[in-house]
């Protein structure tokens, strides 16, 4: 099953960067480090280290690629829960990643988030959203935000495939266009809304169509090439930045494991899951690595202990740190300038 690409009617006028060695070394070592760290926490996991829900970003690592060099400073980003990768390819420290998934005070959100709820002002990332679609919503409001002060940044706000049925999208798309909001929508569509196909829950499957009544440029993107991505993400920012408002990407793309940890997977074969693997997006920017004799064995093997070491560090680091503090309750909830009574 091939992923689909589609006409669009936005205009490509961003200058592509130069995507050579120091781009594709870059994307190697970034989504390396991020599938192996969600493989590590789908083992501990397992091993009940740390509880709540836990969706694994494995398999999708390709549109994060593109979207970190499609980003310039004061850009930023909002999700939904399957959000591990997201502060780790934006810049984060996956120590703080992994603190975050124990509970643990020095976690992203200080341990008070979990796996669905990471944060990072540094890098621009505002979430990690549980309630499905409301990020939708919130990203827009982030960009009028933007559009208010003046400033030339986007907000890239991303949700799935089953988010993209809620009626907050359409209400959101509607104001978005008449507003002419430097936002960038982005259906990370992994094909399934938990166990649901797309196909099964609308007769309009080319996702990228349901900007069309509202006037808003779309374009179907191949979510499992990274250069594909970012080309797609820089057109979307470029147009934004110039105040012509927003854009939705149909990213098509495809997550290797189920939904959730919980997910047995039953509503799709073995067959269909090798064939997204065929397209790996790791594998296939290390084939171009190869290919242009990029990196050598060698080098190959250092960022591999490189990355396991990383990991290692953080599982240790998340084990090591403390359990907030009954204190921590009531921090970080309202201001205390506007609400003393609250905050001792």
């Amino acid at each position: 099953m091939a992923t689909k690409t589609k006409k669009s009617p936005v205009k490509t006028t961003a200058k592509k960067k130069g995507l050579g060695k120091e781009t594709y070394v870059k994307w190697y070592k970034s989504m390396l480090l991020a599938r192996r760290f969600e493989e590590k926490t789908g083992q501990l996991y397992i091993q009940q280290k740390f509880g709540g829900f836990c969706h694994l970003y494995i398999g999708q690592e390709a549109v994060l690629a593109g979207l970190t060099e499609a980003m310039i400073e004061g850009d930023k980003v909002i999700t939904a829960y399957r959000d591990h990768a997201h502060p780790i390819m934006m810049g984060v420290h996956p120590k703080y990643v992994m603190a975050e998934m124990y509970g643990k005070q020095t976690g992203t959100s200080k341990g008070k988030g979990g796996s669905m709820h990471m944060f990072s002002k540094d890098v621009g990332l505002f979430g990690g959203h549980g309630i499905v679609g409301a990020q939708i919503a919130m990203g827009a409001g982030m960009a009028l935000a933007e559009k208010a002060r003046g400033n030339k940044n986007v907000t890239f706000t991303f949700f799935g495939d089953g988010a993209a049925r809620q009626g907050i999208l359409h209400e959101t798309f509607n104001m978005a266009m008449t507003w002419k909001l430097p936002v960038v929508f982005c259906v990370e569509n992994n094909q399934y809304a938990m166990g649901t196909s797309i196909k099964r829950t609308s007769n309009v499957t080319d996702l990228a169509d349901l900007a069309d009544s509202y006037y808003m440029p779309n374009k179907a993107v191949d979510g499992m090439n990274p250069e594909e991505c970012y080309k797609a993400f820089a057109e979307a920012a470029e147009r934004a930045k110039k105040g012509d408002g927003p854009t939705l990407l149909d990213i098509n793309t495809y997550r290797y494991k189920g939904h959730s940890m919980s997910d047995p997977q039953k509503y799709r074969t073995k067959e269909e899951v090798q064939q997204y693997k065929d397209q790996d997006p790791i594998s296939s920017v290390k084939s171009i690595i190869e290919k242009n004799k990029w990196m050598t064995e060698a080098a190959f093997k250092k960022v591999a202990d490189e990355v396991k070491a990383l990991v290692e560090e953080s599982v240790k680091f998340a084990e090591e740190s403390p359990l907030p503090t009954e204190e921590e309750l009531y921090k970080d909830v309202y201001t205390q300038e506007d609400y003393p009574y609250i905050i001792e």
